[in-house]
């Protein structure tokens, strides 16, 4: 093993050692999150993944974006393939070890060449439509400085990324035909063959440190861009998969209830029950329960995995009614700032302890009272999101918080809290005058 192979090996053990720290403290933070069971159905779950996260049956009901980003998928994640033999070549010094794959071996390098193209031509038509384009959900409040910065930093790494595989490949084309040393003759070039006049009048020696220099640019490229991933959005594309296993399996428009305030309407509701009865004694150790959500913690833990999975493609926010009216709504912004704040409880964990409380929360210091009040409760933002991410869950508990803690509502719902609470109706009349109406028919 020479200097450059312990190099590389001590690169790729720091590499991936800070990778698992930084997942570590997203797990951590995932589970400050209320517990909720979502193992039920497995069939159904492993169904609904490899057909919305596996298969990106959501992604294509808009076909332009769909399709490249299912050529950026695809080829990102089956090109990676080919990192398994640049990590075995850089640990043992060896140089296409699996070149014994014969013909097979032309057929992977000649595919991954082709999804190299690919990939680099969507991501160019990404930046350009992203950048020049007219795209309303583009140019939202939330996704200006970093959020922008975000996107356009993962597609140039992306460019650059696949033109150091092409011309690393196309180097050693030419190498391999010149019968350099080390350069065997194995795989087949199809796109990089093409670039191979650009590099033709280079000297062996020349042809030798592009590209090796290409090389090591393309797996450090990708070592510091796996490192990327945990501060970036696009980190859904390791956790849309769980994310979307874990999804609610209820129909969409069916909401949660408390089990407390289920059981007094019930009662509230049954002619026979005794209102006076004595209620069972409270047990004197239990933790007071909290109507609603004010902050991350009060949340369950798949919503927070949704704050972490969301792909700021905005096609919530661009499906939304209230948005679209010119109201202050906007899904997407929920689920970033659910991750923001979450992010910040982390380091205020890291820095302060598990029970530090910062005076902050998501509702009101990120989230304000018009934007929840806004929401129709429609679920068009749960049904365009390609991950299956629930931003009305959210809305919907801390608008829950507001009422039943704060007893803070429109003005137009209070009416109907007090028939509902005084009559069992939303409407202003009491029981026994409902049946009025019919009295004159």
């Amino acid at each position: 093993m020479g200097i450059a192979n312990i190099v590389f090996l001590v690169i790729l053990i720091a590499a991936g050692g800070a990778f698992t720290y930084q997942v570590s403290k997203i797990r951590r933070n995932i589970l400050l999150g209320r517990d909720v069971d979502r193992s039920n159905r497995k069939g159904e779950r492993w169904a609904m993944m490899t057909r919305v996260a596996l298969g990106q049956s959501k992604m294509v009901t808009r076909p332009l974006a769909g399709i490249m980003h299912i050529l950026i998928y695809v080829g990102f994640v089956i090109i990676n393939i080919e990192v398994l033999e640049i990590v075995i070549d850089g640990v043992f010094g060896t140089h296409r070890i699996f070149a014994f794959l014969g013909g097979f071996y032309d057929f992977l390098i000649g595919s991954f060449e082709i999804l190299a193209f690919l990939v680099l031509f969507a991501c160019v038509v990404f930046l350009i439509r992203r950048n020049a384009g007219t795209i309303k959900r583009f140019k939202a409040r939330e996704l200006t400085s970093w959020p922008k910065n975000d996107a356009n930093i993962i597609l140039v790494v992306e460019i650059l990324l696949m033109f150091a595989f092409l011309s690393m490949n196309a180097t050693d084309y030419l190498l391999q035909e010149r019968g350099a040393d080390h350069y065997i003759v194995a795989g087949a070039y199809p796109v990089s063959s093409l670039l191979a006049p650009l590099f033709d009048g280079m000297s062996t020696e020349g042809l030798i440190m592009y590209e090796r220099g290409a090389w090591w640019f393309h797996i450090i490229g990708i070592l510091l861009f796996l490192n990327y991933l945990p501060i970036s959005k696009h980190f859904h594309i390791i956790l849309a998969f769980p994310n979307v296993f874990y999804a609610s399996l209820t129909p969409e428009g069916k909401f949660t209830n408390m089990d407390k305030v289920t059981d007094e309407v019930k009662l509230m509701m049954d002619p026979t029950a005794d209102p006076y009865a004595t209620p069972p004694p409270a047990d004197p150790d239990a933790v007071p329960e909290k109507f609603g959500a004010k902050d991350v913690q009060d949340l369950h833990w798949k919503n927070l995995m949704d704050a972490y999975s969301c792909t700021e493609c905005g096609r919530c926010t661009s499906s939304c009614p209230a948005n679209m009216t010119g109201k202050l709504l906007s899904p997407r912004k929920i689920m970033m700032d659910t991750r923001d704040r979450l992010e910040e409880v982390g380091r205020n964990i890291d820095k302060h302890g598990k029970d530090y409380d910062d005076g902050k929360s998501l509702l009101g210091d990120y989230i304000q009272e018009e934007e929840l009040w806004a929401c129709t409760t429609c679920n068009a933002c749960v049904d365009a999101c390609p991950v299956n991410i629930n931003p009305l869950e959210i809305i919907v508990d801390l608008r829950r918080y507001l009422v039943m803690e704060e007893s803070k509502s429109p003005t137009e719902l209070n009416g109907m809290f007090t028939n509902v609470e005084n009559n069992g109706a939303p409407w202003a009349f009491p029981q026994a005058d409902r049946l009025k109406w019919a009295e004159e028919l």
